[in-house]
């Protein structure tokens, strides 16, 4: 078999492993010798790959469904210039489907003695910490005969922040916040709450607020006035058991939980409250304390970014104990967890008590909207029967939400858009009854 020119040559060679020789292909080659010599001498001025110096700057975090720069410096010491194909490995979550053999790969010229950047841009799936994998070049000679690979580790690690989507129900939560501390003319009355001053009595006015000694001062009516307590503590408790697993939409429950908590965390420190964090199963996962108003939102969406749910039964009696560690003075306590009936009746309704006599309690749980709209599905028989067990399944949380209630328990249970609002409005309405 004759082969004339590069085309025919590169066929031959395609089973070829890159970068080695095999004996065996003497023979083809020395079919045309210029051929030969052509490919020897491609390969010779390929830059070497091991020699090459690599480098990462860029991104070192980034919120989920936000993209995240990670800059690769690639510098060529030899004396030949590098002419390759880069591909830069990361997790398959790194970046959306379909588009990873676009992001990770890159075509670059490094002339001899100098450097070059290129830029990987990432697009994670899921939280947590997505670290580098091997870079892999690929370097041509001049005629693309012949190549040189080889890998490079080059560690880099990109933290994938909870996305925090609740961020927008803020400015109205501050509006009704700014209503209670009394910035505005709307005014609250509460036990527990300390004393403002004093105003001219209007209709609707709480009869329990008259000031008798100041009204017998003046000509009218006196009121007291009222602002809610500051320097609260709130303990938002996490339960990352097998409960948190289970996706309501295109998430993990646990990740629904984690933006109502961060709203209520926002709120909270604005309101001059302390919020300190437990995430439990087991084991304790996360237990953050002690942090400053400034910094109480980045520490939280911090150590939420590596939180996974496990897939374990939560210890009920042991997440009981850690609580009352954490919490050794009178708090308001936001347990995020589920509403089932099994978990709820043979794990936390035993030990209810315990967090009850000492301090104020707070159950936020996901509802599935899927659930719903199964309820209210109609037309045909399997609809039917869809919607009888939608009913039941709310009927049963309905159950143990009044179960909870009557252990002196305020619930929260709302779908994971409606969630982070509701649970806001809770903690408004406790502090504007003065029972934080």
């Amino acid at each position: 078999m004759a082969l004339t020119g590069r085309a025919a040559l590169i066929a031959a060679l395609a089973s070829v492993p890159v970068g080695v020789w095999d004996p065996s292909w003497t023979g083809i080659l020395g079919v045309n010798a210029p051929l030969a010599v052509a490919c020897a001498c491609d390969f010779a001025l390929a830059a070497p790959v091991r020699r090459l110096g690599l480098t990462r700057s860029g991104d070192a975090s980034a919120r989920l469904g936000e993209t995240a720069d990670v800059t690769l410096t690639v510098s060529n010491p030899s004396g030949r210039p590098l002419r390759a194909r880069l591909r830069d490995a990361w997790p398959p979550s790194s970046w959306q489907p379909g588009t990873e053999t676009a992001g990770s790969r890159h075509s670059l010229t490094v002339p001899a003695g100098e450097r070059r950047r290129v830029t990987t841009r990432l697009r994670p799936t899921r939280r947590g910490d997505r670290h580098a994998d091997r870079v892999t070049i690929r370097s041509y000679g001049p005629l693309g005969l012949l190549t040189r690979q080889g890998t490079h580790r080059v560690p880099w690690t990109v933290r994938v922040l909870p996305p925090f989507t609740s961020r927008k129900h803020l400015p109205s939560k501050l509006s009704r916040l700014r209503e209670l501390d009394g910035r505005t003319s709307v005014l609250t009355r509460g036990e527990g709450t300390e004393f403002d001053s004093l105003r001219e009595y209007v209709p609707g006015d709480d009869t329990r607020s008259i000031d008798w000694r100041a009204t017998a001062r003046h000509s009218t009516v006196a009121v007291r006035t009222w602002r809610p307590e500051r320097d609260r503590h709130i303990l938002l408790v996490l339960d990352t058991g097998r409960t948190s697993a289970g996706r309501v939409g295109n998430a993990p429950r646990l990740d629904a939980a984690m933006d109502a908590a961060l709203l209520l965390a926002a709120l909270a420190s604005r309101a001059g409250d302390r919020v300190d964090l437990l995430a439990y199963d087991r084991r304790v996962r996360a237990l953050l304390q002690g942090r400053t108003a400034g910094d109480v939102l980045p520490s939280l969406v911090n150590a939420m970014a590596t939180l996974e749910p496990e897939l374990v039964e939560t210890d009920a009696r042991g997440l009981t104990a850690t609580t009352l560690r954490s919490a050794p003075r009178r708090s308001l306590v936001v347990l995020f967890t589920t509403l089932d009936a099994a978990p709820i009746e043979e794990g936390l309704l035993p030990v209810l008590p315990q967090l009850t006599q000492r301090h104020t309690v707070l159950v936020a749980s996901v509802a599935d909207p899927h659930v719903s709209r199964m309820a209210q599905a109609r037309g045909h028989t399997d609809a039917v029967y869809e919607a009888a067990a939608a009913a039941q399944a709310q009927s049963e949380r309905r159950h143990i939400a009044d179960q909870l209630r009557r252990h002196g328990v305020t619930v929260v249970d709302a779908t994971p858009d409606e969630l982070p609002p509701a649970l806001a409005d809770a903690y408004l309405e406790l502090k504007a009854a003065g029972r934080l």
